[in-house]
């Protein structure tokens, strides 16, 4: 049997992911990402859940470094779990907040290359997988996924 070390262990750890569906008169926010898995798909703001942070302060401190907004109403819209990027694996809240002030900008431009308002029913391709999981949970009322 072969032994893990450490940092091995650590790479192949589950990790706790926030996804942000923010919502403005009908639309959605999302960015073109860049850099880490899922480069060139769309999706919400959203990343690592900190320690000893609560769902909804990083939610708003994701949404606030990656694109300046300030959002409010934030809410529980489903939970996945996801490896549909592996080796990593992550565990994903995924929530739903109102637009508050603020216009989308990159402030993180390693990471997305544009913000941008899109109608629900005239989504941007291709779509990060837990963006599709989000209208999937908006349009349905599903809250949970597993892997299958």
């Amino acid at each position: 049997m072969r032994r893990v070390n450490n940092m091995e262990k650590l790479l192949h750890e589950p990790k706790a992911g926030i996804g942000v569906m923010v919502l403005k008169d009908g639309k959605v926010l999302l960015g073109k990402r860049k850099g880490a898995h899922g480069a060139g798909e769309f999706a919400f703001p959203g990343g690592h859940l900190e320690y000893m942070e609560s769902f909804a302060d990083c939610a708003r401190r994701e949404t606030a470094e990656e694109c300046g907004i300030k959002i409010k109403n934030i809410r529980f819209r489903f939970l996945a779990n996801l490896i549909e990027y592996a080796p990593k694996h992550y565990v994903h809240i995924g929530l739903a907040a109102d637009w508050e002030s603020g216009a989308p900008k990159v402030l993180e431009p390693e990471k997305s290359e544009s913000w941008h308002w899109y109608e629900l029913d005239n989504l941007p391709c291709p779509l990060f997988k837990t963006c599709a999981l989000a209208i999937e949970s908006f349009q349905t009322g599903r809250n949970y996924f597993d892997i299958s």
